[in-house]
């Protein structure tokens, strides 16, 4: 029996370049640090508020690792190897650590807020370099850039006081 050698061979219209190929890896990095971090306060937020703030946490969990998914296909598309593996997360999140403890609800609205400023910092950081290359995956970098910086206004809103917090509201 013989076997036949072949050589695949693909000619895609766009590979990203290894500017973009780390851009996407950082932000994939933060997104599923958000996603732990997400689960490590649903699980240890007690306080004031509790249930509503429990549940909000899940739902920032579900949009962290629906879009480190896109992230990560995205990158297999444009032929850019992901790496979410537990020790690369760790070492390369730009996020600060969530504590290992228990955590009250008005400083975990805080952590919490951070943390979705943080990823959604990436995103912005990375953005132009994105788009000059590839206005497709920039596309992507809007949506998650768009629902997280909501979920951020939305759980801000626990801890603020109105007309007296900060940033102070523009009136337009």
């Amino acid at each position: 029996m013989s076997t036949v050698s072949h050589t695949h061979t693909s000619h895609p219209p766009f590979t990203a370049s290894e500017t973009v190929a780390k851009h996407l890896q950082k932000l994939l990095v933060d997104l599923t640090e958000l996603s732990l971090q997400g689960k490590q306060a649903h699980w240890n937020v007690v306080g004031r508020n509790f249930r509503d703030l429990h549940l909000q946490l899940d739902e920032i969990v579900d949009a962290a690792r629906e879009f480190t998914d896109q992230v990560a296909e995205r990158m297999r598309a444009i032929y850019v190897t992901p790496d979410a593996r537990s020790a690369t997360v760790a070492e390369e999140t730009s996020l600060a650590p969530f504590p290992a403890r228990e955590v009250d609800s008005a400083m975990t609205v805080d952590l919490i807020v951070a943390a979705l400023y943080g990823v959604t910092g990436t995103a912005r950081r990375i953005h132009d370099d994105v788009d000059a290359e590839d206005p497709t995956t920039a596309d992507l970098l809007h949506s998650i850039i768009d629902r997280l910086e909501q979920l951020a206004w939305m759980v801000d809103a626990e801890n603020r006081t109105a007309n007296q917090s900060s940033p102070a509201q523009i009136n337009a």
